[in-house]
């Protein structure tokens, strides 16, 4: 029976509450699907760093790297500014095992749930391919004469041909083998960013020049966020910056319901160092330790997980509970409708993947 050990993060706010029911789906079928899940938890965000001063721990990176996956919950919580939260864990592990690729899906399970009028049940399906290393959120930058009336921000967006080659090729080839419609866009702002856009789609028609078989579009940003409103139907693949796809994947969250429906996976293609996954709502402060987060989010980054370990199977039986349990309706948490708490959503697509993994 194959074996594998799990970095859980449950962070901030929601984060442990969600990973919680995660974990209980996993497990619910991982016996049934012959493997084993070996969990280790780590106390680490933002309670950690009032006590200790840091996010995590001086050697974290070293901690995690001979796990198989890491599975992060939230991270950001009243007190410590969000700057020194992500920067100093979420995207300290994202720089430094090169989780490039931040790959985040959009399904509508339950047409009930789109906000968009005339919208049908599996007609949007789409993933968001977003740089994750580099861009805009590169870190380059800083501050001079503070507190002055002289005072000067800069903040320097990196694009280097390696990174922005890279994207392009994993977006392309991930386009090439889904079911979809063979169809790569990518998102730009070349009249107004006329060095990294024009670089940016530059390097999209060389890497285009190998895949003869994918339609590619180029659209700006601002253009692109009204028309995945206008015509959602229409998209397979995007890929994006690390900023712009960060503002798109919340619109595609919204797409499909709510932001709690959200997974995320932070990706190493290589597999030179593990890959984290988590769900995309954040910590939620506001609602932490009263029991009514959606779980589905942290459900479907444990799916995400589980297909980067090789278990197809299992992530397809924990992707079915929850298009059944979302379509079936009886289930659902306050943002979806419903009163539901987190863990009887939990309970639900447990025993519902559990009924499929028998099937």
């Amino acid at each position: 029976m194959d074996s594998y050990r799990i970095a859980v993060i449950g962070g901030d706010g929601v984060g442990p509450e969600v990973l919680t029911e995660g974990c209980k789906v996993m497990d619910a079928i991982a016996e049934l699907a012959g493997f084993a899940l070996e969990y280790e938890r780590f106390p680490w965000g933002c309670a950690y760093y009032q006590e200790h001063g840091e996010m995590m721990p001086q050697n974290g990176l070293d901690v995690l790297q001979d796990f198989d996956a890491i599975y992060l919950g939230a991270i950001g919580g009243f007190g410590v500014p969000d700057h020194i939260s992500l920067g100093d864990l979420l995207l300290r592990i994202r720089r430094g095992f090169d989780q490039y690729v931040n790959l985040r899906p959009t399904r509508l399970m339950a047409e009930e749930l789109c906000p968009l009028k005339g919208v049908s049940q599996d007609e949007i399906d789409l993933v968001v391919v977003r740089e994750n290393a580099e861009g805009e959120y590169a870190h380059a930058g800083g501050r001079l004469y503070q507190g002055t009336p002289n005072e000067v921000a800069v903040q320097t967006a990196i694009f280097t041909r390696r990174g922005t080659e890279r994207i392009m090729r994993y977006a392309f080839d991930l386009c090439r083998h889904r079911d979809g419609k063979k169809r790569l866009t990518a998102a730009t702002k070349s009249n107004a960013n006329a060095f990294t856009m024009v670089f940016w789609e530059e390097v999209l028609q060389e890497v285009a020049r190998d895949y003869p078989d994918i339609e590619v579009n180029w659209t700006h940003v601002d253009a692109l966020v009204m028309n995945l409103i206008r015509k959602p139907q229409w998209y397979d693949v995007i890929v994006a910056s690390n900023l712009f796809g960060d503002i798109l994947t919340d619109e595609t969250a919204a797409l499909q319901g709510s932001l709690g429906l959200a997974a995320g996976a932070n990706i190493n293609p290589e597999r030179r160092f593990p890959s984290m996954f988590e769900p995309v709502h954040g910590s939620a402060p506001d609602i932490a330790g009263q029991g009514i987060a959606n779980p589905i989010g942290a459900v479907w980054a444990g799916a995400m997980m589980l297909e980067h370990l090789g278990e197809q199977k299992a992530a397809q039986v924990m992707m079915g509970a929850i298009e059944a349990v979302l379509r079936e309706g009886q289930v659902r948490t306050a943002d979806l409708g419903g009163n539901a708490s987190t863990a009887e959503m939990g309970d639900a697509l447990a025993a519902k993947a559990t009924e499929l993994m028998k099937d």
